[in-house]
């Protein structure tokens, strides 16, 4: 499943491609039509991503910016989404085409999204109630995450990934940020003292405006980065992520790997021990 950093580069580039232009929408597979018949047309204000959710705005053409006539769309990609561009003007469907925006010089198709829907301006504040602070985004409160983790006896390792304490990390962020705290990440969340989160919370800052600009995920320190192969050429090199079995980059010790709450886990019993 796309992380946090991913979905801020897609609400940038979708602004880039569409923003302040009308966009044509339709949805060949069916599942979304109406909702696109009745946008069709309108005017593509803004994209913007909470978390792991991306939230596109759209008015009616000739309508002052101002007007309270919008509509929004709720996307979350889930494991299987993606968006796919097309030439302009766009071929034949292909596949199961949840939604198609075709604009004056870019086209993409949405398909195997999680949830394409439209949403009320009640919709997105339950949705933003519901969410952890993004790092990545400006209004982002970290003593909430604080709060929420420094009170609970769950592990770190999996309140990290939990969209209610901090929302947009994923199993690459978690096991990389712990690693680089040195955190044990089977602690319990009331055992992380401030110290422990505010540098949790800098990493972080740090780490995915980088994935989020690059489009690629950059965690390995330059001093520890001592050419070693990726686990395959087409992802980032990482300290434990994937690397189960492996020499720790930093002490040599086996990367280890269990399920924590349903999801992998890698980490170093000797660094973060």
């Amino acid at each position: 499943m796309p992380e946090g950093h991913t979905l801020h580069r897609l609400a940038r580039r979708q602004q880039r491609q569409f923003g302040g232009r009308p966009v044509a929408l339709s949805s060949p597979q069916g599942r979304f039509a109406d909702e696109a018949a009745e946008l069709d047309g309108w005017v593509f204000h803004r994209a913007q991503a909470w978390g792991k959710h991306l939230l596109q705005e759209y008015r009616p053409p000739n309508v002052s910016s101002r007007s309270s006539r919008r509509q929004l769309v709720h996307i979350h990609l889930g494991i299987y989404g993606a968006f796919h561009e097309l030439t302009v003007p766009p071929g034949p469907p292909v596949g199961q085409v949840r939604l198609r925006m075709v604009g004056h010089d870019a086209a993409v198709d949405l398909r195997g999204p999680n949830a394409c829907e439209r949403y009320t301006p009640e919709d997105l504040d339950d949705l933003i109630a519901r969410l952890g602070p993004d790092p990545l985004r400006g209004d982002a409160d970290p003593e909430r995450a604080r709060r929420a983790i420094q009170r609970s006896k769950r592990p770190i390792g999996a309140l990290l990934m939990d969209q209610k304490v901090i929302a947009g990390i994923g199993n690459v962020y978690r096991a990389e940020v712990l690693f680089r705290a040195g955190i044990d990440p089977h602690r319990p969340g009331t055992s992380v003292s401030d110290e422990d989160f505010d540098a949790i919370w800098a990493d972080l800052l740090a780490l995915m405006p980088v994935g989020a600009r690059r489009g690629q995920m950059h965690v390995v320190r330059p001093a520890d980065d001592h050419g070693f192969p990726s686990y395959r050429p087409d992802r980032p090199r990482t300290y434990v992520y994937r690397r189960v079995g492996e020499p720790c980059r930093i002490c040599g010790a086996p990367v280890a790997h269990e399920v924590m709450e349903g999801r992998n886990l890698f980490w170093c019993p000797s660094c973060q021990a």
